[in-house]
């Protein structure tokens, strides 16, 4: 049985590696809050994530930027949901949304498409079938709230073949392939999931960051049923990828390539995480030592998304960018 002691103690383990990991949190955290707040852009959420072994008082909400409304809000949103589905749809079925999902605000982009997982694992093939359903149920669900007003789907990168694509490129940042290599995201149930684990956790993390800017309880209610779903879908893929990292140590290795890559993305801090078991205990939920989901700004989701950490609107998954009012990344 295990005790009290024990108990402590593997909490004492987990938070010292996340002290380890984020030293910003213990010498630096003002210098941190006064950086990221200089980066907001007009275009850009608020949020930010961390803790120490103390809660602090939950910050006041930031204003919307001037000019941002929750309409805006959405159809960032819809932007990231027409990626997720895009994506997920290929791999499942070999097909993509179909038309009458595409149209809408501002100027709507071709595909670069995928093709269908040859999955060998009926499970992870069922999994993949579950979110592409998901993730088509949220562009639906999102365009019918915004009626009129919703963006068309931009031009969207999710190809698998191309070294110089979307995905190789993300692949490559985090070291996973090498110069003049492509990283298929396609090929077998392993990249599959490595794919999927780039996209999930920045989905999670920007609706968190957007839901204190969000003034309607109608759209409140929308994008909050929206974020405990991605949230279901990140804890399943890093679930998964977790279960096969016990057989094959260098998935966990690479899903801690792709969180820091994504930190050197979106910004100073170092708040992303991969799978990595924390001393006996395992890491599939990413938290800070209070137990609390950390938040990303839409500038910062974008950064990653554009696989630039300059201030830029457009690149690496959107190559024309993103439709709507926010379409900035942040400038780290």
């Amino acid at each position: 049985m295990i005790d009290e002691k024990q108990i402590i103690d593997a909490l004492d383990r987990r938070v010292q590696r996340r002290n380890e990991r984020r030293e910003f949190f213990k010498t630096a955290s003002t210098a941190a809050v006064a950086v990221g707040a200089a980066a907001m852009l007009p275009g850009c959420f608020g949020g930010g994530g961390g803790g120490n072994n103390t809660p602090p008082p939950p910050p006041p909400p930031p204003p919307p930027p001037t000019g941002i409304g929750d309409g805006d809000i959405l159809n960032f949103a819809l932007n990231t949901e027409y990626l997720e589905a895009q994506f997920y749809m290929f791999a499942a079925t070999g097909s993509g949304l179909p038309a009458n999902l595409l149209t809408g605000v501002g100027t709507q982009g071709a595909v670069i498409g995928g093709r269908q997982v040859p999955f060998a694992d009926p499970i992870v093939a069922q999994y993949a079938r579950e979110i592409a359903n998901d993730e088509v149920a949220h562009v639906v669900f999102l365009r019918q709230q915004l009626g009129g007003a919703a963006v068309a789907q931009p031009a969207i990168d999710v190809g698998g073949t191309d070294p110089n694509g979307a995905f190789s490129n993300a692949a490559r940042s985090a070291g996973l392939v090498g110069a003049g290599q492509a990283f298929d995201p396609y090929l077998n149930d392993n990249n599959f999931l490595l794919g999927a684990f780039i996209f999930e956790d920045v989905g999670v993390t920007a609706y968190k960051g957007a839901a204190p800017l969000i003034t309607s309880k109608v759209f409140l209610e929308a994008a909050a049923g929206i974020l405990a779903a991605e949230a279901y879908h990140a804890g399943l893929i890093r679930t998964v990828l977790n279960r096969r990292g016990v057989a094959m140590p260098s998935l966990r290795d690479n899903t801690e390539a792709i969180s820091t890559a994504r930190d050197s993305l979106d910004g100073p801090t170092d708040l992303d995480q991969g799978i990595r078991p924390i001393g006996a205990a395992s890491n599939i939920v990413p938290t800070d030592a209070n137990g609390l989901a950390f938040s990303r700004t839409a500038g910062q989701a974008l950064n990653i998304l554009y696989l630039n950490r300059m201030a830029v609107d457009r690149g690496g998954f959107f190559p024309s960018g993103v439709n709507g009012q926010i379409r900035m990344s942040a400038a780290n």
